[in-house]
């Protein structure tokens, strides 16, 4: 028997959104100056806007978001870090370690995100990757793993090298990923850092670069660049009505304006809109949801939305597991998401009663 499809209409009810009166009524697009810029919603991962979203170009010290998620991952948060005469000797920006200073991997995030230390960049990925080398090719195998085309890593603190460039498009995926992680949303909204120095009797006191931090209602991240190669590059991201958009913009020499122009229109017109609510009930079927699920929609896109069942074999996993079938949910002709749906739970009651009563 193969699995039955069905395309149903799920609710005829004006989905819901966190759309709130903006004060822009503007439905254009914004330009910007960017050389590349993407906006995304970091939930879902839909490049909102973009303009030459896959053209590879240099990333200067944003590099330093791949830097820390793998250093995040990597468990390592209470370790002890001793710095290398190759990290203190790093150019560029710096947190001015010392010499055998030692401070944990955690603080060193911190110093890496909020200052951009280049210094902090070495001595993390040496105790990492065991070397800076190593380091990179973790951070070359997570890409691999989040299915970048147009991304390649040459070093932790993004300095120019050749053949180290990203895509406007794969560094606002790198940024929806490390978006996702609790450590990293801490540390990159964070505005002002104080750490212990093991060294002197004052304490290191880190300012965020980040001005959008400061200026811009809801920014929550994330990081800043620039070298005379990259030019000004920003990632940026905030929060509003419990929607999150990142925005990136690579070789820009007006990215403040620009990432505040570009948030504004994606929280304008692009909604996180409720399109399917958990416990929603299938019309005529026992069956309901199992999760809500929202999506960024235009207005005009609403109507255009679709959903097909996939009915589970009663001898498939999924169907053992508890779910009957799931709900694809389809925006013109392109898939965008799923829902498993289970049992409603007056069936379950009302099998439960029943077998009760067959038993005694």
């Amino acid at each position: 028997m193969n699995d039955q499809y069905e395309v149903i209409t799920v609710s005829k009810e004006k989905k819901k959104s966190n759309k709130k009166k903006s004060k822009s009524n503007s439905s254009e697009a914004p330009r910007t100056g960017a050389k590349a810029f993407a906006l995304i919603d970091v939930s879902t991962g839909r490049i909102l806007h973009s303009d030459n979203g896959e053209t590879r170009l240099p990333m200067a010290s944003t590099t330093k978001i791949m830097t820390a998620i793998v250093a995040l991952e990597s468990g390592k948060l209470n370790d002890k870090v001793k710095t290398s005469k190759r990290a203190v000797g790093k150019e560029g920006s710096s947190i001015y370690l010392r010499l055998g200073e030692e401070m944990t991997l955690q603080h060193l995030i911190y110093g890496l995100m909020l200052r951009s230390g280049n210094d902090a960049a070495v001595a993390i990925a040496e105790h990492v990757g065991g070397s800076e080398d190593g380091f990179v090719y973790m951070m070359n195998q997570k890409s691999e793993e989040l299915g970048l085309e147009n991304t390649s890593f040459r070093n932790p603190h993004g300095l120019d090298q050749k053949e180290h460039y990203t895509s406007a498009h794969d560094l606002a995926r790198i940024s929806a990923y490390a978006l996702h992680n609790k450590h990293f949303q801490t540390i990159v909204k964070t505005k002002v850092k104080v750490v212990p120095n093991p060294i002197e009797k004052w304490d290191y006191k880190w300012t965020n670069k980040n001005k959008m931090l400061r200026f811009y209602a809801g920014a929550d991240g994330v990081k800043t660049g620039y070298t005379s190669d990259a030019l000004r590059c920003l990632v940026s991201s905030a929060t509003r009505n419990g929607q999150q958009l990142a925005v990136v913009t690579l070789n820009d020499g007006d990215d403040w304006n620009d990432h505040q122009a570009l948030l504004d229109y994606g929280f304008t017109h692009y909604p996180l809109t409720n399109v399917i609510e958990k416990g929603y009930k299938l019309e005529g079927q026992p069956y309901e949801m199992d999760a809500s699920w929202s999506y960024p929609l235009r207005s005009e896109e609403q109507s255009k939305i679709q959903q097909k069942v996939e009915w589970f074999q009663p001898n498939s996993l999924d169907y053992r597991l508890g779910h009957r079938g799931k709900l694809s949910i389809w925006l013109e002709d392109k898939l965008i998401g799923s829902i498993p749906i289970k049992q409603s739970m007056q069936m379950k009651t009302e099998q439960a009663e029943a077998n009760q009563r067959n038993t005694q």
